[in-house]
């Protein structure tokens, strides 16, 4: 079946329609654009009582976000960055989750105005790795350290459904000796970021062990999105995208990453159709997004409006936009990544992002072939704004005090779903992940780390060992002596064990 033939089977409106109200869907553009209007000014205890629910861990209602994105006050804003930091220790203590992308194929279908890969750019070169370049981008992000990672798939037949299935199964097959000897390493835990599936489909991926789906909607505003999107490719529905977590949902993966594009329309409403979309997926399954990400649009090669779009997002709004989704959806983990500059990664890690990436390359195939962004310009979606690797950024890290995790537990353990909700709801979660992030940073000090960045990781990882020890939670709960023995056996060459 050529693309064309199979792009016009992709969509069942019968998957669209058992998730609409009354045949409408959850972006009433009128009432985003009616909150934000008359939210204008806010009166600063109206603030306050805000920021006290986002404390209590509570998502916060459409109007009560309208309000922090209309803040204009410079004091107002230092204090919500103060409380964003506060709900985020709450939450997921210092720790930042690495992991890294992997993209195995840029054939696509759609022809999205913002993006590299979109079928009618012919600067880009094409192609779907195989099994074995897969084993081989794998090899490479293991040795940096990695033991988390995201796939990237275009939408295109050549990397449907059975192909991800595959290569996930190929990425987790995989495994390497460690440098020091000690034991081998692997990748724990496979993402994906693809285009929305049929229930069918997202069957084969939960099968294959999949851990969290990500589809960013790109744009909430229906206008914008018709604009970038052509009516006759997959991606022009806004809807099938609009619903692809409750299908996911429905075909049993309750691990669900959400986001948007930011620098295709008004940042505030984007922000506004985030939290929007939070509260339908609690509405319909009682289940929150796992994940919230905010990529700003980047230059991409052949397109003009990537560098042109009349929205794009300055570094002080974007700042702004970090700290009201921290706030208004406090469960949920949010994800900055290499696409932004290294000094703003550093700042809004440190008071609202939980996971990032390093050492990250975005060219099919320049794991392995150790190709730079520049030498593999003809096959990469967007440009990096930071190319560190993974020892730098997180000696740097540690240097601010913030432990590295790979964790992997809670999926392992089934703390996923509605179960990870209430554990991050209550602050009991991000306890469990405290003494996993210890764990599986000791693993990466003894294996990968440089002696410069094992210099400040030791030092930090006494410290974390104090506050585990003097922590009554852990010797109440009676985790303390499992998690100290594990220590020790970790420090003595054995691998991979979680609490």
């Amino acid at each position: 079946m050529n693309a064309k033939d199979w792009s016009r089977h992709v969509i069942k409106q019968s998957e669209i329609d058992k998730y609409l109200i009354n045949g409408k869907d959850f972006i009433d553009e009128t009432s985003i654009s009616e909150n934000l209007a008359k939210s204008a000014n806010p009166d600063p205890a109206l603030v306050h009582d805000i920021l006290k629910k986002s404390l209590e861990i509570k998502l916060l209602s459409p109007q009560e976000t309208a309000v922090l994105l209309n803040v204009k006050d410079k004091e107002l804003w230092k204090e919500m960055k103060e409380t964003a930091l506060e709900v985020k220790k709450k939450v997921y203590d210092n720790r930042i989750v690495f992991f890294a992308p992997l993209y195995c194929s840029n054939l696509c279908v759609n022809s999205c105005r913002y993006c590299g890969f979109r079928c009618d750019n012919k600067e880009e070169k094409r192609h779907v790795l195989s099994t074995e370049e897969i084993k081989n981008e794998t090899i490479s992000v293991i040795n940096e350290g990695h033991k988390r990672l995201i796939a990237v798939y275009g939408e295109h037949p050549l990397s449907d459904a059975d192909y991800i299935a595959d290569s996930m199964s190929t990425i987790y097959s995989v495994k390497c000796t460690t440098p020091s000897g000690n034991g081998f390493n692997n990748i724990r835990r496979v993402n994906v970021n693809a285009a929305p599936m049929c229930v069918e489909d997202l069957k084969k991926l939960w099968r294959a062990g999949l851990g969290t789906y990500q589809v960013f909607q790109e744009t909430y505003h229906k206008g914008r999105y018709a604009e970038l999107h052509p009516v006759d490719t997959v991606k022009g529905n806004y809807r099938w995208r609009l619903y692809a977590m409750h299908r996911a949902m429905d075909a049993g993966i309750d691990d669900v990453a959400i986001g948007a594009l930011f620098g295709l329309y008004d940042w505030r409403f984007e922000v506004m159709g985030l939290v929007e979309h939070a509260h339908d997926l609690e509405r319909q399954f009682g289940i929150g997004p796992h994940t919230i990400s905010f990529p700003r649009m980047q230059p991409a090669p052949g397109s003009f409006i990537s560098q042109n779009s009349p929205y794009l997002v300055n570094d002080d709004d974007f700042k702004k936009l970090v700290t009201v989704l921290r706030l208004a959806v406090p469960y949920t983990g949010l994800i900055v990544t290499a696409r932004e500059h290294a000094e703003l990664r550093r700042e809004i890690i440190g008071y609202g992002c939980t996971q990032t990436d390093a050492s990250t390359k975005i060219g099919i195939g320049a794991y392995s072939k150790q190709k730079k962004q520049e030498e593999n310009i003809e096959k990469v979606q967007f440009l990096l704004g930071d190319q560190r690797s993974l020892d730098e950024v997180v000696r740097e890290l540690a240097v601010d005090g913030y432990i590295t995790s790979f964790c992997t537990a809670g999926y392992r353990c089934g703390r996923t779903g509605d179960k990870i909700m209430n554990l991050l709801e209550s602050g009991t979660e991000g306890k469990f992940c405290k003494l996993n992030a210890v764990l599986t940073f000791r693993e990466f000090l003894n294996d990968y780390a440089s002696p410069e960045t094992r210099i400040v990781g030791e030092t930090l990882i006494e410290k974390e060992l104090k506050e585990i020890e003097a922590t009554s939670f852990f010797s109440e709960k009676q985790l303390l002596p499992t998690f100290l023995s594990y220590y020790h056996r970790l420090a003595a060459g054995e691998r991979d064990l979680y609490i």
